[in-house]
């Protein structure tokens, strides 16, 4: 008996801030740097990525006059947790709303809730099944500061909630409001981490009916000594993202090795790739390092292109693009996180 991803639903704010904080950080770099900040900012890979925050008060971005980040000190963590607390039940919420589109939502048994990007308590979780009415026995997880890869284990606790119960419908949601944490800093490559993430939500069913794709060998791997590479450290001033330069470099020599490869590809030929899209850089190191076609990575590099880095909610988006796709054969999900770890699943289409 399989669980099958049957469909998903996905949302962005309305407020595209990409171009205005590129602006604002160029301006930060020291002199000597900001050459090269401004060409790896026009080689990154994005054209949009989406905010939850308003405009200035002339219209502007957040950073502008009027703006959320527009005084001589960011606004503290309390002022950010407090935005997460109203927009990110709104976004996921909207999430849903398009899943619903596509497939009926009656009966919900399980709500899987990932997000990292913030805390609020009664959950997201509770928040969001209160907004969608749903009784009160409906078993509820919430998986919180995983990062990245928090999607693979959203939807692998469904696959197994679903394999040990067959008659559940699980209702699966990543959601992060990445822009929330913007941190002042004059370092070149924390503002090129930063770059790199908006805000986003996406939503799954998950059931044992035979529509999407079945949900397979689930596999998860740590790279040894990497645990400085990436974290996401909680400050007075929001949630501070390291992102090391040397993660696409680790990255492309752990899927070069045949061992950590065939954990990922199952030791088969695989036809449809969801990797999580971290950056150009990371993508580019994963086809390299796979010796991938040049488009079999088409549909991460547009959520890129289009999103940014929605921490959680990316590798869903790529699923969603691949569900509209050609039939799959043998798809591989793979994301990449703190740790450094990488957690990924096999894919197959059903229907």
């Amino acid at each position: 008996m399989h669980a099958c991803l049957n469909a998903v639903g996905v949302a962005t704010p309305d407020h595209d801030v990409h171009q205005a904080f590129i602006a604002w950080a160029s301006e930060r770099v020291a002199a000597p740097h900001r050459a090269l900040f401004d060409r790896m900012a026009r080689r990154a890979g994005i054209a949009h990525r989406w905010s939850v925050l308003p405009s200035a008060t002339d219209g502007g971005s957040p950073t502008g006059k009027g703006g959320f980040y527009a005084g001589p000190v960011l606004p503290g963590t309390e002022a950010r947790m407090a935005i997460y607390a109203e927009a990110a039940p709104a976004l996921a919420l909207a999430a849903v709303a398009d899943l619903a589109t596509q497939v009926s939502l009656d009966g919900i048994t399980h709500l899987v809730v990932a997000s990292c990007t913030g805390f609020v308590a009664p959950g997201l979780d509770q928040i969001v099944a209160r907004a969608l009415g749903l009784e009160g026995s409906v078993e509820r997880l919430l998986v919180g500061f995983m990062g990245c890869y928090a999607a693979v284990a959203a939807l692998r606790s469904a696959r197994h909630i679903v394999r040990s119960e067959p008659a559940a419908r699980v209702l699966v949601i990543a959601c992060e409001l990445s822009t929330l944490h913007l941190q002042d800093t004059p370092e070149p490559e924390a503002l090129l981490a930063q770059l790199q993430f908006g805000d986003g939500a996406a939503a799954a069913l998950v059931t044992a009916d035979p529509q999407g794709f079945a949900l397979e060998r689930p596999f998860a791997a740590t790279l040894p000594d990497s645990d400085t590479l990436i974290r996401w450290t909680i400050t007075d001033r929001g949630f501070a993202m390291t992102l090391s330069g040397e993660v696409p470099r680790r990255i492309g020599a752990a899927l070069a090795e045949p061992a950590f490869r065939d954990t990922v590809t199952g030791g088969r030929a695989v036809d449809a790739w969801a990797v999580h899209a971290g950056g150009r850089s990371i993508l580019d190191a994963v086809q390299t390092a796979l010796a991938l076609p040049t488009d079999a990575l088409d549909a991460a590099r547009g959520v890129l292109n289009d999103c940014g880095n929605m921490s959680s909610a990316t590798l869903m988006f790529t699923l969603a693009r691949l569900l509209a796709g050609p039939r799959v054969e043998h798809g591989v999900a793979l994301a990449f996180g703190p740790g450094l770890a990488a957690e990924g699943f096999g894919f197959r289409s059903v229907a």
